[in-house]
């Protein structure tokens, strides 16, 4: 039987610094939130509707004559105004309780609301030490491997310069050869060490996407 598949195990892209599962699910909040807006405003309009119907109702009800008349037809008379003003308060309180489902529509999405800015902060935050941490070790890699074509240059010409060249020369050549040799050297430390703060930052990128589209893709 296939494993059913999740959001938070499906959402992996192959750009590094792409995040296009978690902006399609901030997308999906959004989205979400918008609805709920649209529901409310549905809500509010019904219940203005049946609040204004029903209260019609009720008037006309009370308005009516009939007063005059006797025996079985004013009896049927004034049941039809009693069911009447009962349709229109049936109506009123319609429009009441709409009122209540959509306060807590509206509660309800403000909430979501403060759930999804707390989930926002926290994925910004690990979002930008990664692109910060990759950008420098990006940085770190391209100076490494121009240091280390200097020390290959450096390198060369100081075996040309020991085969024909004159002992100050040799000096000179052999000094930058080393120098060049020793910037290589800093420059894979410092690009080994981006490597494994951006390796850190990556894991717990992933770890906080993991955690966090777990609730949020039921919000």
């Amino acid at each position: 039987m296939t494993a059913q598949l999740q959001f938070r195990d499906a959402f992996w892209c192959r750009d590094f610094t792409a995040h296009t599962g978690y902006e399609v699910l901030l997308q999906r909040l959004l989205d979400g939130r918008k609805m709920c807006k649209d529901v409310e405003e549905l809500l509010r309009q019904r219940a203005q509707a049946e609040e204004r119907y029903g209260k019609e109702l009720v008037q006309i009800a009370r308005k009516a004559g009939g007063q005059t008349e006797m025996n079985s037809l004013r009896t049927s008379f004034d049941s039809l105004k009693q069911q009447t003003e009962n349709v229109g308060s049936a109506h009123i309180q319609l429009a009441l309780a709409l009122r209540e489902e959509l306060r807590s529509l509206e509660e309800f999405r403000e909430r979501q609301k403060e759930q999804r800015k707390k989930y926002e902060a926290v994925m910004d935050r690990v979002q930008k030490s990664k692109l910060s941490l990759y950008k420098k070790t990006m940085e770190s890699k391209k100076s490494y491997d121009q240091k280390c074509r200097d020390a290959d240059d450096a390198e060369q010409a100081f075996e040309r310069v020991s085969a024909s060249g004159h002992q100050k020369q040799i000096e000179k050549s052999q000094t930058k050869a080393k120098q060049c040799k020793e910037s290589a050297t800093e420059a894979d430390r410092v690009y080994r060490q981006n490597i494994e703060q951006l390796e850190k930052a990556r894991t717990e990128w992933e770890q906080e996407h993991r955690t966090t589209c777990l609730p949020a893709a039921g919000v």
